[in-house]
């Protein structure tokens, strides 16, 4: 277990991507995971309930030059997984079982900001919805999550 003082090998992708320094303790040996770091994720609020970020579009596009359908799906999926396991919380882990998206509007430049809200935090299962939207507020895209919250494997002695 890591303390408070002592950074971890992720410490700078973490203060990057946003992440709270009262999550560091849970994130500092894993990082946020490579494609969060590609798609240019950084984070605004974090927890279970609702859990915030942002995306630049650039970067992010199909060849038609709008943002691609699965970025959208890659925000929403890191804001939900993310969400989930902070409830599942120590010596648990969350397992995405089923995501959808619908897509309602395109975008070319700008950020994305993606707002995942809780719908369900049982004992087993969370599902939320993450709504994409432009800088003016308009919704670009919904979708909704699912995880599966099981136990962690315990250590090998």
């Amino acid at each position: 277990m890591m303390d408070n003082f002592t950074p971890g090998p992720f410490t700078e992708e973490l203060v990057t991507a946003g992440i709270p320094a009262h999550l560091h303790d849970w994130l500092g040996r894993l990082g946020i995971g490579a494609l969060v770091v590609k798609m240019g994720i950084h984070f605004l609020e974090m927890s279970p309930e609702r859990t915030v970020a942002t995306m630049p579009v650039e970067g992010n596009t199909q060849v038609a030059g709008i943002l691609h359908g699965g970025a959208h799906v890659v925000l929403a999926e890191t804001l939900g997984s993310f969400a989930a396991g902070m409830h599942a919380g120590a010596g648990r882990h969350a397992l995405g079982i089923e995501v959808s998206a619908t897509h309602h509007r395109a975008i070319a430049a700008g950020t994305v900001t993606g707002t995942c809200t809780a719908i369900h935090l049982g004992r087993t299962l969370t599902t939320h919805e993450i709504v994409m939207t432009d800088e003016q507020g308009r919704r670009l895209s919904t979708a909704r999550l699912t995880n599966m919250l099981r136990d962690n494997e315990p250590a090998e002695a």
